[in-house]
């Protein structure tokens, strides 16, 4: 592996990271393309290093800092987990029956649809809530003075 890769690798990692830790996004949304596109990964060999970086605590500093906010309901978390092992299995049986062509098209779709979602469907009513959990300012009572 050169150097150029190697620094290439890191900026894609740094940049997912803190997308991760902004927007909640990263693994397929950023390092997926990137790794297709700048470093010519195949669609395949890119979604299966995307999924081998969710498996170690790269998120956990920022996973703490939510948390310390009261964003984080574990167990939601722990629900979705296990849900998520399942279907990350059933779903890379699939797509390792896809071609590479179809597999980027299939992604393709699924970003298109979830950014249509996001800019033109989404309910207002929804947006601005705030945590009702693990927020340390919440749990202090106002005292008259």
């Amino acid at each position: 592996m050169t150097t150029a890769t190697i620094l290439l690798l890191l900026l894609v990692g740094l940049i997912a990271g803190i997308l991760s830790g902004l927007v909640g996004v990263g693994g397929g949304i950023i390092m997926v393309p990137a790794l297709v596109l700048f470093l010519g990964f195949t669609q395949k060999h890119a979604q299966g290093t995307s999924l081998g970086i969710m498996l170690l605590p790269v998120g956990i500093l920022a996973v703490m800092q939510y948390y310390k906010q009261g964003y984080i309901n574990f167990n939601t978390v722990f629900i979705m987990s296990a849900a998520f092992v399942v279907g990350g299995f059933l779903g890379s049986k699939l797509a390792l029956n896809l071609s590479d062509d179809k597999m980027k098209k299939v992604f393709a779709i699924v970003l298109l649809l979830v950014s249509l979602k996001m800019l033109f469907f989404d309910n207002p009513s929804k947006k601005g809530a705030e945590p009702t959990q693990n927020v340390p300012s919440q749990n202090v009572e106002n005292k008259p003075s």
